[in-house]
């Protein structure tokens, strides 16, 4: 999981909104990036082979992970989520993107 920590930082939160432009996290203290916290569980979701679409991902994420999270309510409305804040939402294709290349060798897990 350490390794694909480091891909997901070195790919992804480069480009983040509340990042440093080098992969460093300028979230608020006491604030947890949702993509460190549930990167197990978004793991799992994109190595499933039963996903076929962007669309079988999402549904995943919702009632794997979203459900999960502090920030959904009951109703399954996510406050940060509709304001674009959650890191999770916001990057999720990129996050499938790289651990897809992981997996198929294209992108090195040592990297």
């Amino acid at each position: 999981m350490k390794n694909q920590w480091s891909l997901v930082q070195a790919n992804v939160c480069r480009k983040c909104i509340d990042g440093d432009g080098r992969g460093n996290c300028r979230l608020p203290r006491g604030e947890q990036c949702a993509l460190q916290q549930f990167l197990p569980a978004i793991v799992e979701i994109v190595n499933n082979p039963n996903s076929e679409s962007y669309d079988d991902y999402v549904r995943s994420l919702r009632s794997q992970v979203c459900e999960l999270c502090e920030e959904q309510g009951r109703d399954g409305m996510c406050r940060k989520r509709a304001s674009l804040e959650c890191a999770l939402d916001r990057y999720f294709g990129l996050v499938i993107q790289v651990l897809a290349e992981v997996n198929a060798g294209t992108i090195s897990r040592a990297s």
